[in-house]
This record gives structure tokens, C-alpha cells and sequence, in this order.
């Protein structure tokens, strides 16, 4: 109880995370209604009962008396007390809903699809992330689908859930109160709240509030990596932001969803019906678009398809990631030095740790001086 009391605060308490949204405040004020409400009913329930099992108990020579009639004042107070505590209850919590459907005009539009087990989110102009950023102060509209089962999208500081269903679109709004921490540098975590499958666990993902100008200068930069990367680095971007992390490892000995990326390009690939095909460009391509076209023998079919979501540049970069971490490709054509996207790259002296705990990119991550072959 101490900690419920806590949670009508504006900041995060140990129970109830912070309140960043314009509907949060009335979210939580129904819930403390409701739920002090169930307290005092409790205790006067555990009271009575203990009351009523003292006096009314069993007494040598005492007589038991007959039991109780019908009561019309009794009936209409177990009847009318209860509607009128209902009263406010639906009042505000369909005041709530309808603050949560209905839309302010001219929001800010993110696509939102889910897929097991990541999220992607689809900004104007096509640029995609695993990362929902966002302005504060503005509100945006959430269009949300499911590209295989029922998933749910919920920001605990926002107050809001909603489902993911396959084959339809849902919708919501909400606009943020508050940058996430440290002034919006830090995030708050977005969870799947609809059990989707052996990792919904892990169907997380992260959420930054920025300022404005903030989001802007973020969304600028985020739209078009290969300014200030190499194709190398930028197809590790996409492996460790676009969901590829989920599934696959970049250890040669460790298997999570699907076959490692570790030593992959180059090799000879035994797919499920029984035939042999050799790992190379147009085989990675073939299985970003289209990854049901040819099965990886031993795993089933459950990667999703990129189609429309990565350019063929996109392909290449991950192509040209898969090659430095392959002993199948000669590290001699992995050189230093090309021009990409009008600024010329210079080669990183130590590379930026992996998140999946395993080796990470080559020391001297580069441009290749080539284009990748189709």
C-alpha cells in the first residue's frame, strides 16, 4: 500500500514507472481510484467477517436463532452504493479511452511492425530502425501490424498497450510530457505484452524523447548512415539495430534461431531439401528478400522478409559485414580509403564492440575499393 501511495507521484517510484505522456496522469489516477477503493472494501470485509465469526460463534446453552428475512433496505443498499461508485469509474475511464482513440489533427506518423522477436519502425521518407525515437511535445500517431502472430506494443511511461495483429491495421496516439533520461540521451524500454512465442522475453526494444531539434538533427543523420560510415560498419549497424542480432550470432560454434553469420559467406550451405548451394552474394540477397526461397538445413522457416525495406545498397553493406567476419574471403580486399556518400571514410583503429558477445569487426574496418558483386 505504502508503495501505491508512492506511485501518485510524477516521478518513477519503486512500483509504478514515471509519467511521460499526456494521458498518463489519468491513467493512473482511475488506477489509485480503483484500487483504494479495493482497500477499504477489503478491510471492511476482513473486519466484518471477523467480527461476525466472534459474536455469532458457537456458546453452550445458547439457542440458534432463526435466519433472516428478506430486506428491501438491505437489498437496495448492496444495489445502489455499488452503482454509484460505478458511476465515476466508467466516467472517467471511458473519457480516458476516448482522450487515447481520438487524435489531435496533423500528428506525426510512425509505422510500428512487429515480428518475432523484434520491433521495426518505419519513419517518414522510409528510413527504418529497431529504435523508436521520438519529439517531445509533439504527438504522433502509432500505425501498428504484425508480420506474423499477435504481438502487443506497450511503453510502461506512456501508459499505453496496444495489440499487433496480423493481417490488419491498429492505430494509437500518444505525445510525450518529458524527455526519457539524461535529457533524452538515454532511453525507456518498449516491451511485447502478448506472448508470441519461445523468446517474447526478449521482444524489447528502446525509446528516446528529444527535444525537437533534437529528433530532427537525430532523423537526418539516422536516415543516411553511409555519411559517416564505412559499408563494413554500416552493415554491422544494421545487423546489431535491424533484428539480425536476434537470431543469428557472429560466434562460428553458437546457433540461436538461424545459422551464424561467422564464416558463412563463402561456404557451402546444405539447404532443407537436400541440395548444396554455395553462400555467396546472390544467396545472401535471395535470403534478405525472399528468405523462404531456400532453407537453411536444420532451421525452420521463420526469418521475416526484408523486401522493401533495405535498398540494394543496404544488401550491399551487409553483404560487405558478412565478408570481414568470413576466413572465406581474402582480408587483402577489405582495403581502406573509398569515397562513400561524398565524404571519404578513414579506417577505425579499434573496432566498436558487438552486442553479441562474440568477435568483433575487423580492427581496420574500411570501404572496400570494389563494388560488391551480384
Amino acid at each position: 500500500m505504502l508503495n501505491a501511495f508512492l506511485a501518485q507521484t510524477k516521478d518513477a517510484t519503486f512500483w509504478m514507472p514515471k509519467q511521460a505522456s499526456t494521458v498518463a496522469g489519468d491513467v493512473d489516477g482511475l488506477f489509485m481510484f480503483i484500487y483504494w477503493l479495493c482497500v477499504f472494501f477489503f478491510i471492511l470485509v476482513t473486519v466484518m467477517v471477523v467480527g461476525f465469526a466472534i459474536k455469532y460463534r458457537h456458546r453452550p446453552g445458547k439457542t440458534r436463532e432463526s435466519a433472516a428475512g428478506h430486506s428491501t433496505a438491505l437489498e437496495l443498499t448492496w444495489t445502489i452504493i455499488p452503482t454509484l461508485l460505478l458511476i465515476p469509474i466508467f466516467y472517467y475511464g471511458f473519457r480516458g479511452f476516448m482522450d487515447m482513440q481520438v487524435e489531435p489533427p496533423n500528428p506525426y506518423e510512425i509505422n510500428v511492425t512487429g515480428k518475432m522477436w523484434v520491433w521495426d519502425f518505419e519513419y517518414p521518407g522510409g528510413h527504418h530502425d529497431n529504435e523508436l525515437h521520438i519529439p517531445k511535445g509533439v504527438p504522433v500517431r502509432f500505425v501498428l501490424r504484425s508480420d506474423d502472430v499477435i504481438h502487443s506494443f506497450f511503453i510502461p511511461e506512456f501508459r499505453t498497450k496496444k495489440d499487433v495483429v496480423p493481417g490488419r491495421y491498429n492505430r494509437y496516439w500518444a505525445q510525450a510530457t518529458d524527455l526519457s533520461p539524461n535529457g533524452g540521451k538515454d532511453p525507456w524500454d518498449i516491451y511485447c505484452a502478448e506472448y508470441c512465442g519461445d523468446n517474447h522475453s526478449i521482444m524489447r526494444a528502446k525509446i528516446w524523447v528529444h527535444e525537437e531539434a533534437d529528433f530532427k538533427a537525430w532523423l537526418k543523420k539516422a536516415s543516411d548512415p553511409f555519411i559517416t560510415r564505412s559499408p563494413i560498419e554500416v552493415g554491422r549497424l544494421y545487423y546489431e539495430k535491424r533484428g539480425c542480432i536476434t537470431c543469428h550470432s557472429t560466434e562460428e560454434n553458437t546457433v540461436i534461431q538461424g545459422p551464424s553469420f561467422r564464416n558463412l559467406f563463402g561456404s557451402t550451405v546444405e539447404l532443407a531439401d537436400g541440395s548444396k548451394i554455395k553462400a555467396d552474394e546472390n544467396y545472401i540477397r535471395e535470403s534478405v528478400l525472399y528468405p523462404q526461397a531456400k532453407i537453411h538445413k536444420g532451421f525452420g522457416p521463420i526469418m521475416p522478409s526484408f523486401l522493401g525495406q533495405f535498398t540494394d545498397r543496404d544488401i550491399d553493406a551487409i553483404i560487405w559485414f558478412m565478408k570481414s567476419i568470413s576466413s572465406n574471403y581474402p582480408k587483402e580486399n577489405l582495403g581502406p580509403g573509398s569515397v562513400i556518400g561524398g565524404a571519404t571514410t578513414k579506417p577505425a583503429t579499434t573496432a566498436p564492440a558487438g552486442k553479441t558477445g562474440g568477435a568483433a569487426a575487423p580492427t581496420t574496418p574500411a570501404t572496400p575499393a570494389t563494388p560488391a558483386p551480384h
